[in-house]
């Protein structure tokens, strides 16, 4: 590894910290919004290998808030422009893609992979629902981002337990599924923002999936490049923080 690109990165975490992060494997599912910002973070401080899960192509509208849009990629696979930024920042890291959609079927060789950390950035409910279920039974370390659609307030953007979410709606959905199936969510890590949105829940409310359906309608809602960027940002920080080992 070419010392001189995280060399202040390991002013603050120390030899030991870079050689841990060198040696970590990182699965992101959902390179969008949230995803792109996590990828990037952990890229500049020096992961050494990737799992990169997507299965959508880069739009013209994935400019306003996407690190990996550009003129120049419009078109191509997410997973793909991807594995080109980390080579671009990081040689000498390892990316592997799965371009390919999360649901209760795939979940099982996705996460035979065995990473040592999982980012969930994705925002389809059931896929969510099932991917953070699995996780918490296999016993691997996670963040999971909520909904930032809509948020204008950076100082309410929270790092904490799934149970102590509030004005989240994505939240909300997600505790209330969990719980059925019998879920601890005192045991997910997540990030949400605690702003109020005034608006009537079925307006901010996920829509229904089947979790199998590739073409499966979205519901459009705005959002800020700041806000989604600070949610991903806010993840990869502690997952840079857990895998070094760092103490103050």
């Amino acid at each position: 590894m070419d010392n001189k690109r995280f060399s202040r990165t390991a002013m603050m975490l120390g030899a030991s910290g870079i050689k841990k992060l060198s040696q970590a494997k990182v699965m992101i599912v959902g390179l969008g919004a949230v995803g792109g910002y996590v990828m990037e973070a952990l890229a500049r401080s020096g992961i050494g290998s990737f799992i990169l899960v997507d299965f959508d192509i880069i739009e013209a509208s994935n400019i306003n808030r996407q690190i990996l849009a550009l003129s120049s990629t419009i078109g191509q696979k997410k997973v793909f422009a991807a594995q080109n930024r980390i080579k671009e920042i990081n040689p000498d890291a390892e990316v592997e893609v799965m371009d390919m959609f999360v649901n209760v079927q795939s979940i099982p060789s996705i996460l035979a992979a065995k990473p040592d950390f999982v980012v969930d950035a994705i925002d389809a409910l059931n896929p969510k629902c099932d991917l953070l279920q699995a996780l918490v039974s296999a016993k691997i370390p996670f963040i999971s981002s909520m909904g930032a659609a809509l948020k204008t307030d950076a100082s309410k953007i929270k790092l904490g337990h799934l149970s102590n979410s509030k004005n989240c709606p994505l939240a909300k959905f997600i505790r209330k599924r969990l719980r059925k199936r019998g879920v601890d969510i005192s045991s997910i890590n997540c990030v949400w923002s605690e702003e109020q949105i005034n608006l009537p829940e079925e307006a901010i409310s996920p829509l229904e999936d089947n979790g199998t359906s590739l073409g499966r309608k979205r519901r459009t809602l705005g959002s800020l490049p700041t806000i989604t960027a600070i949610f991903g940002l806010t993840i990869a920080n502690q997952i840079i923080l857990e895998l070094s080992g760092f103490k103050k």
